[in-house]
């Protein structure tokens, strides 16, 4: 793992004490104690195409890749994400990212404060072993609340049908429409789902998923907006953070399709990030 080094004083990443004490950051914003290099990097970490502008915007990893070397190693040391807290939830072990989960992507966002103080966010993708939310983690792009009493009861009946299916034989006419009312069902849940995602951008301006994504195919994937890359952005431009670099890792046993190892760096993904970066960037 390449390792980077200290910068030298530069008053543009100086933390005052005295504005520390009376500023009020935000809760997954921590001022950096360790200042790092710009690292130099001519691969994007996160782009996409933006309609209003009619170009590609990018944001690239610099010193991010740095402070990502440094949550590696909390992770390491801690074996746990919840290091925030005083008391560690078994759920929120990292054991979980070697076993049946196949790891997962983290990524980090150096930022700027209002007041020139310079800090890093973090964020995890998706869920974390069934939780949305963290303590010292970025959110999702949704309302938690909003999200759970969409799906609660829709999710019940979805495993209704399920077992309702596994009650019948195969190819038989009732198995075959139950099997349709669970699509159904389930794609109906999936468009509502994306309604709630709200996606920021740094002309100050919000959007709904539905209206923001431009990708290619049938319709709008599984999991787009819960990437690390988007929650980070969202969580900079809601909280008036000014990013100056991102970078992406991948945590845990090998994914299935063997396109992600442990302890490795990643660009955004190009089928659910690029779609909605374009937008979430514009205004940088």
């Amino acid at each position: 793992m390449t390792k980077h080094h200290q910068a030298p004083p530069n008053n543009q990443y100086q933390n005052t004490p005295d504005l520390q004490e009376k500023t009020i950051y935000p809760k997954c914003f921590t001022p950096v104690v360790e200042h790092f290099s710009y690292v130099e990097s001519d691969k994007a970490s996160s782009s996409g195409y933006c309609q209003t502008c009619n170009t590609t915007h990018h944001i690239y990893p610099g010193a991010a890749l740095a402070y990502c070397d440094q949550l590696m190693s909390t992770l390491e040391e801690s074996k746990h994400i919840d290091f925030a807290s005083s008391t560690s939830d078994p759920k929120l072990s990292t054991d979980y990212l070697f076993g049946s989960a196949r790891g997962q992507m983290f990524g980090v966002m150096t930022c700027r404060h209002p007041d020139g103080t310079v800090g890093t966010i973090k964020a995890f993708s998706g869920q974390y072993d069934g939780i949305w939310q963290v303590n010292g983690w970025v959110p999702p792009l949704f309302n938690i609340q909003k999200m759970d009493a969409l799906c609660r009861n829709v999710e019940k009946n979805i495993k209704s049908l399920g077992r309702e299916i596994e009650a019948f034989e195969h190819d038989s006419s009732k198995r075959n429409q139950l099997r349709q009312d669970r699509r159904l069902l389930s794609q109906n849940l999936m468009r509502k789902i994306h309604t709630l995602y709200l996606l920021p951008n740094f002309r100050g301006e919000t959007a709904a998923l539905t209206d923001v994504f431009r990708g290619k195919g049938r319709g709008i994937p599984t999991g787009v907006g819960d990437c690390c890359a988007p929650k980070l952005l969202g969580y900079a431009a809601s909280n008036n953070l000014t990013p100056l670099g991102v970078a992406e890792f991948f945590w845990g046993r090998t994914n299935r399709s063997k396109s992600k190892s442990h302890k490795n760096f990643y660009p955004a993904c190009l089928e659910k990030c690029q779609p909605i970066l374009g937008f979430m960037l514009c205004g940088l």
